[in-house]
């Protein structure tokens, strides 16, 4: 479904409006219009933009606020340069992917939880009659499995609002553990035949992640991608499941986030785009790799410069 709108290869303009320092500097020069027009000329066909729920929210929990501006520009970006947009979620009053963010209390405050859905109308309001170029995402890398019948609440409820405004928009709905694939199955039926499956892989951890500060387990570790023991059909058996419930469910698989961090020397690296890309290939998953500039996985940065050309063929 996903490549029916001409959506397949994709990279994240992650560090922007999220996982950010919300300074002017920041929100105003990180993306300019050149660098849309870079990803288009590699060929690449959509942009994923993650966004926190603070920079669309004035303090008041109104929606007078400049980060609509923000995405306005990023889309006309994107339509003078032929390319799609994922609309993410990347935090909302509440809760957030990374707990050092210390937003907690959604799944258990109805009051958190109204503030999602009326973000998601507002939204739908906003960009619902852009659907053929325009895509949503209804929450970053839920977390514990425990939350799962609650986010299938959740979810629905916040899709039925959303559809008032903008009945054509696909929808991409991401499961517990931070969007693994192997909690796709554990999602609701999509409510409709616009709502699509999405996971994150960054598997192996400890070759992906390998001297992440912020993945205490892994730091100081390093390793090559073939002495991890991984290949083509480890990524086979990890995705095996939620092909499986997206064909159950008549619904396609979308890779919302992929990617090696920037210790890895980028011609090992290049392996295990190699191998990841031809599943992705062989089973028709739409994805998005993370992440165009810096946040420790950019592909821009200059660290590619001389084999960018052979990643960009395994994105």
């Amino acid at each position: 479904m996903l490549t029916k709108m001409g959506i397949e290869r994709g990279v994240n303009l992650g560090g922007w409006l999220s996982q950010c320092d919300y300074s002017q500097e920041r929100l105003n020069h990180f993306i300019k219009e050149e660098d849309i027009a870079r990803i288009a000329s590699w060929g690449l066909d959509h942009v994923r933009i993650p966004v926190d729920y603070n920079v669309l929210e004035d303090a008041q929990g109104g929606y007078d606020a400049p980060g609509w501006e923000r995405i306005d520009f990023a889309l006309a970006a994107c339509k003078t340069h032929g390319l799609k947009a994922i609309i993410d979620l990347h935090k909302t009053a509440g809760f957030s992917f990374d707990q050092g963010e210390k937003e907690s209390g959604f799944f258990d405050s109805a009051a958190y939880q109204e503030r999602f859905c009326r973000l998601w109308e507002e939204i739908a309001r906003h960009y619902g009659h852009l659907a053929d170029r325009v895509v949503f995402e209804l929450l970053n890398e839920v977390t514990l499995p425990e939350y799962i019948g609650e986010w299938n609440r959740i979810s629905a409820e916040a899709i039925r609002r959303i559809r008032v405004y903008a009945p054509n928009t696909l929808i991409l709905v991401g499961s517990y553990h931070h969007n693994a694939a192997h909690a796709v199955k554990d999602l609701a039926a999509p409510a409709d035949d616009r709502v699509l499956y999405n996971f994150h892989c960054y598997e192996p951890m400890a070759y992906t992640h390998q001297g992440a500060g912020w993945v205490p387990p892994l730091v100081n570790v390093r390793s090559a991608f073939r002495d991890n023991g991984w290949t083509q059909e480890s990524f086979e058996e990890l995705f095996s499941s939620a092909i499986e419930a997206a064909e159950k469910n008549h619904t396609s698989l979308y890779c919302g986030e992929y990617g090696v961090i920037d210790v890895v020397p980028t011609e090992d690296a290049l392996e295990w785009f190699k191998t990841i890309h031809a599943v992705f290939q062989k089973h028709h998953i739409a994805r998005c790799v993370w992440s165009y500039r810096q946040m420790d996985f950019g592909i821009a940065d200059p660290r590619w410069d001389s084999l960018r050309d052979e990643l960009l063929k395994y994105l």
